[in-house]
């Protein structure tokens, strides 16, 4: 018996069997275990051993036929349909679990953003809190600085100013102080100035005195008849003359000088007694 023989004797058996259990109303369940039990007296398989033994034997091949290839026999194992056993299974509620599980994934999620994003606005208010805080303080020490600058600035300008007033003062003093010196010195001059307006008269009259005397001492020069060596000696005589009245000259200018130096530092004495 060839296989396509047996999957057709297994067919028509496997009908036989499930007319039989339609009409006393099973459930193909109990075939799927009557098909699967191998303990079961199952009609199907009871057919299948009547025809193989009244299947007639295959006659041996002759000596002819060896030359020929022989085909492989294939039977492949043919396995009963998987059914779980129990009840009916609920596919409805597995679909319900599966939303449900998703459902529930999804709303953990949901709540996981929605605490993330709080966190993240507690930061966020707390770095604008920290911004305006440093805003606030930044403001509060341009204050303080502006404050201090502007203190300073009135403090220069006061000192500025005291200065001032401490020098136009000083130069109050020193100038009613060099008027006072002045009105002084105009006073001991108007004195002196008598004191040389009465010894005018005598001073003239000295003049009077030095010129007649140089006009007696100038005598004309009767050089015309002269020889050379009187003329010699007449020159050696004015020349020793004329150094006398060079050193003369010489020493009343440095008695001029020192009457001069005298009358500074007297003068600077009696400015300096003033201003104690």
């Amino acid at each position: 018996m060839n296989v396509r023989n047996q999957h057709r004797i297994f067919f028509s058996a496997s009908q036989e069997t499930i007319s039989q259990c339609s009409e006393t109303k099973s459930r193909p369940r109990a075939v799927c275990q009557r098909l699967t039990n191998p303990y079961f007296a199952c009609p199907v398989m009871e057919t299948l051993k009547k025809k193989e033994e009244v299947a007639p034997e295959v006659e041996k091949p002759t000596e002819e036929d060896d030359s020929k290839p022989k085909p492989k026999a294939f039977a492949p194992a043919i396995a009963g349909p998987k059914i779980p056993e129990g009840e009916k299974v609920d596919f409805d509620d597995i679909q319900k679990k599966r939303q449900e599980k998703d459902l529930a994934e999804l709303h953990s999620l949901i709540e996981a953003h929605f605490i993330q994003r709080s966190k993240d606005e507690e930061e966020l208010i707390t770095l604008v809190n920290r911004i305006e805080k440093r805003r606030a303080e930044r403001a509060e020490t341009q204050r303080i600085r502006a404050e201090e600058e502007k203190e300073r600035q009135a403090r220069v300008a006061e000192e500025k100013e005291r200065k001032e007033q401490e020098e136009a003062r000083k130069r109050q003093d020193g100038d009613a102080k060099k008027k006072k010196a002045l009105s002084n010195m105009t006073q001991q001059y108007g004195g002196v100035q008598q004191r040389d307006g009465k010894r005018g008269a005598k001073k003239l009259t000295e003049r009077e005195k030095k010129k007649k005397i140089l006009s007696e001492r100038r005598k004309p020069l009767n050089i015309d008849n002269l020889t050379e060596d009187k003329l010699k000696e007449k020159a050696n005589e004015l020349w020793h003359w004329l150094m006398t009245l060079e050193a003369e000259k010489y020493d009343l200018g440095e008695k001029l000088r020192r009457h001069k130096y005298d009358i500074n530092v007297l003068q600077t004495r009696v400015t300096e007694q003033q201003k104690l």
